[in-house]
């Protein structure tokens, strides 16, 4: 039978749900009013998991709008620009980025060019999973509508990002790990010596900012000018990296995506042969025995970055993770480096580290986000005690300090933007697992 949620619970899903209602903008889901007023992808992903539960509708539209931004070689961009807003409103806009000048993009669309975790196949079978009886055939009417772009994404990353070979797909900037100013891309940064006329002039940048900001704008002008071509990326662009996190989101969504080309009438093998070789490629390239964990591997030097983040977590999204890495990663991850060391895991950052910083975006505090996503691995791997500590240290966050963009992992104190659509959205769907059928 159903559990029902309990009045504090119920209160915290209406809440949640105005977030989502009041950051609506007809098309989609601002992250966070007047701070990101566009479509970011990875946040679409997580916005349309939570609408699932609250309107279906409109998660539909939100992972469809998405992909309205999407290049003929399949590259989803990471931001689609709201036509209605002004075009120096957010920094980096669509000036930077001049999308509209390479071949085979939208061309009544602004976009940036650079991808994000590929999250959308999972979102969009989680979505046909929560659907009711009467609303299953509008479910798979959507799953085979969303089916070939999303096709299309992953043939994108398996064909021009898949720069070692072996079946992972790389980073060709920060920005595209979700985890912008994480410690782990510190060390190939300042590989980097951009120009000093690198800095793109005009409104003052959003944070992260700094010393690395002239870096991000330099790498995205490299790019920009090489026509965001695969053969630059492969042979030329100075930065490229296989991360963790990236490539098990990319994993589970192909498998995801197996499940849907079942569902819609399409052949499930190829993609299930990718989800495969992008398994044995985490192992065999990205898993650091000495360390017990997952690490980024830079492919400018080959070598594994030494920074321990919580995208070393990831890979807890591969169901055909190996028992001893997984006793290993669960081991770490309660340890007193991350969960074990703060009040409100999961910090984002190894809190023994020097370069944490409990306040500063991806150095350090928690995020509902990456929680959700460690909390859907755990369970998946019947880690009832790790699943029931995220999703209760996760919901007791948004209790004490609202819908935060980010959160204090010692204090709890929410940071960043407020009323934070990909915060209230993943609420929504812990406490909808919370009510699910449970065995008597």
């Amino acid at each position: 039978m159903n559990t029902p949620l309990t009045g504090d619970e119920t209160a915290l899903w209406r809440a949640a749900a105005r977030v989502l209602d009041d950051n609506w903008t007809g098309c989609g889901t601002a992250p966070s009013p007047g701070l990101y007023p566009h479509l970011w992808s990875w946040d679409s992903a997580f916005i349309s998991v939570g609408l699932a539960r609250h309107r279906r509708e409109r998660a539909e539209r939100e992972l469809l709008s998405v992909f309205r931004g999407q290049w003929s070689d399949g590259l989803l961009p990471h931001i689609v620009f709201h036509p209605r807003l002004t075009r120096h409103g957010y920094f980096p806009g669509p000036d930077l980025w001049r999308s509209r000048t390479i071949a085979g993009t939208p061309r009544d669309l602004d976009t940036s060019g650079l991808t994000q975790p590929p999250l959308h196949a999972l979102a969009a079978l989680r979505l046909h999973e929560s659907a009711t009886a009467d609303e299953a055939e509008r479910s798979r009417a959507f799953l085979a509508r969303i089916y070939r772009p999303l096709a299309a994404q992953h043939r994108y990353l398996s064909r021009c990002r898949d720069l070692g070979g072996a079946g992972l797909a790389a980073i060709c900037h920060p920005w595209e790990s979700g985890l912008d100013n994480s410690p782990a891309w510190d060390r190939p940064l300042a590989a980097l010596d951009p120009p000093p006329s690198a800095y793109a002039p005009g409104r003052p940048p959003r944070p992260p900012a700094g010393e690395d900001h002239d870096r991000y704008v330099w790498l995205v002008v490299l790019l920009r000018r090489a026509g965001y071509a695969p053969g630059h990326l492969r042979e030329e662009h100075p930065f490229a990296a296989e991360d963790p996190l990236f490539n098990a989101v990319y994993l589970a969504s192909a498998h995801a995506l197996a499940e849907i080309a079942e569902i819609t009438g399409h052949d499930p093998v190829p993609h299930r042969e990718q989800a495969q070789r992008i398994h044995r490629a985490l192992l065999d390239r990205l898993w650091d025995p000495e360390a017990g964990c997952f690490r980024a591997l830079d492919l400018r030097t080959g070598r594994l970055i030494p920074a321990l983040t919580v995208s070393s977590f990831g890979p807890l999204l591969d169901p055909e993770l190996p028992r001893p890495i997984l006793r290993s990663l669960v081991e770490l991850l309660l340890s007193g480096r991350f969960a074990g060391a703060t009040g409100y895991p999961v910090p984002t950052c190894d809190v023994q580290a020097s370069c944490f910083d409990r306040g500063d975006y991806w150095r350090g505090p928690t995020w509902i986000s990456t929680n959700w996503l460690l909390w859907l691995g755990a369970a998946a791997h019947g880690l009832t005690v790790v699943a029931d500590l995220l999703q209760g240290a996760t919901l007791r966050l948004v209790r004490q300090s609202g819908f935060r963009e980010y959160f204090d992992p010692f204090d709890g104190a929410g940071r960043g933007g407020h009323d934070y659509s990909c915060s209230a959205s993943l609420v929504l769907d812990l406490l909808a697992a919370r009510r699910a059928p449970r065995a008597a």
